[in-house]
């Protein structure tokens, strides 16, 4: 079948890079050139495992294309899929003005049948004001009642995780479909279900629903996944005053298959381009509708401040004052295979140190570069705070002569670490872990000063005795 993709981000690219790969012909728009030139020159404008090498494996066997014109992108594809950004406003609610946009270029360009695919995570509602913006624009043309020119919104939510999501796009868990009941529904759905045969080969992974649902879907999955982290986050908090394990206990929940183990890890935050800006989207349309979810604003409210517990902790045991003091950061993704920056806690865990006075040296295997784009940005308004900041050159340079290690991201190279050359080259052995990567007594048993998050905090003396 012939697709287009409309963005090529982060949903854009991978979206297209996996139906090309399962044979389709994709032709993939951006109006950013700069992106383009990226695309066509053999790079990609992001960071995400296996995803250049499967670009370049379509691109050499002419079945995905990278281009800005858009009368082309709308020509080609009798499915057009829309994988736009949509930020979250000034209120929350997520800025639609990327999505109605490509609709409205479908519509000045579209001759026969198409199908458009709401890929982009939208809110509720959002379909039919595709519907209508593409009516809209049919009706300038003089084309509203032709037959010619019929078209179907569907919506098809995404469902990646960042750093995994060429596996979980060929590998998916399901495929939600929305659509409407119609005759161009029912045409619609023949289109769609041939797009995805080949992963429904072993067994049916669709499940089709009407349009409001396959939207409020998506909202709903990643509010779920944000009320467990959040969950296990502020039972973190407790286990600390009260003096449990929430290692322990999240083995000891987690067992229970009604619960089961998937994002119940305590931390610093979570961060990204989905969980914040989904969930107070979903806050924002409530409200719309007359409705306070208090669940999800307290899921928001415990997010916001566990991205201060690290710098808490650092405070008990060096003072608020950090004048002088210095610190190595490893990780400043919001989550390991990554580059994004969105939302991080890393970027309030530097901000706060920073701001109380500290010297910060940051590693980051994969991010360093969009964090120092991000960083300035953050801190323009603070050029002395942000001369304070330094990016290492490597994981062992973030060390030399830091009074402690704190680690925001869980990358697997932070995992087995070298302990006595990092003792040797800090000048006090302390961790603050906010990934709990490392067992207390192990950390004791090496002489390290290690402070992880919900768990007890082992005394070395205590320990040598």
């Amino acid at each position: 079948m012939k697709i287009t993709i409309v963005g090529t981000g982060y949903v854009g690219l991978v979206t297209g890079a996996c139906l090309a790969e399962i044979g389709h012909d994709v032709f993939c728009l951006d109006v950013d050139p700069r992106k383009i030139e990226i695309l066509n020159g053999g790079g990609v404008p992001i960071h995400e495992p296996g995803l250049l090498e499967l670009i370049a494996r379509n691109r050499a066997a002419g079945r995905i294309t990278f281009s800005t014109d858009i009368a082309a992108s709308v020509e080609h594809g009798e499915v057009q899929f829309i994988a736009v950004g949509t930020p979250p406003d000034e209120d929350g609610s997520a800025d639609l003005q990327y999505v109605l946009e490509a609709a409205r270029s479908i519509g000045r360009h579209m001759n026969g049948f198409k199908v458009v695919v709401d890929k982009s995570t939208v809110p509720v509602g959002t379909a039919q004001r595709v519907h209508g913006v593409l009516a809209e624009e049919l009706a300038k043309r003089g084309l509203a009642q032709s037959v010619d020119h019929r078209f179907s919104v569907v919506s098809n939510p995404e469902f990646l995780k960042e750093g995994a999501a060429v596996d979980d796009f060929m590998r998916p868990d399901r495929i939600i479909i929305g659509l409407d009941e119609d005759e161009n529904g029912t045409a619609a759905r023949e289109k769609i279900k041939r797009l995805y045969a080949p992963f429904n080969r072993n067994h049916e992974r669709t499940i089709y629903m009407d349009v409001r649902s396959a939207e409020f879907t998506k909202y709903a999955a990643n509010a779920m996944l944000a009320t467990r982290i959040s969950f296990m986050n502020e039972m973190a908090n407790l286990a600390d005053r009260v003096g449990a394990d929430i290692e322990s206990v999240r083995r000891g929940i987690g067992s229970d298959p009604r619960i089961g183990y998937h994002f119940l890890y305590a931390g610093c935050g979570y961060g990204g381009s989905c969980f914040p800006k989904d969930v107070q989207a979903l806050i924002r349309t409530a409200a719309e509708s007359g409705q306070n979810l208090r669940v999800l604003e307290a899921v928001e409210e415990v997010n916001h401040g566990q991205k201060e517990v690290l710098v808490k902790k650092i405070a008990r045991v060096c003072g608020d004052d950090l004048t002088g003091k210095h610190f190595a950061v490893w990780g400043l993704a919001f989550k390991p295979n990554t580059d994004d920056m969105r939302e991080a806690p890393s970027r309030r865990l530097i901000a706060d140190l920073l701001s109380r006075g500290a010297t910060v040296a940051a590693w980051d295997p994969v991010a360093a570069e969009e964090a120092q784009r991000v960083f300035a940005l953050d801190l323009a308004h603070a050029p002395d705070q942000h001369a304070r900041l330094t990016f290492a050159s490597s994981q062992d340079d973030a060390l030399m002569g830091a009074d402690a290690l704190v680690i925001v991201t869980e990358w697997t190279a932070f995992k087995a670490p070298d302990f006595a050359h990092l003792k040797k080259v800090l000048k006090a052995p302390r961790i603050f872990d906010g990934r709990n990567l490392y067992e207390p007594d192990t950390m004791a048993e090496l002489g390290i000063d290690y402070h992880s998050i919900g768990r007890p905090h082992v005394n070395l003396a205590n320990s040598a005795a």
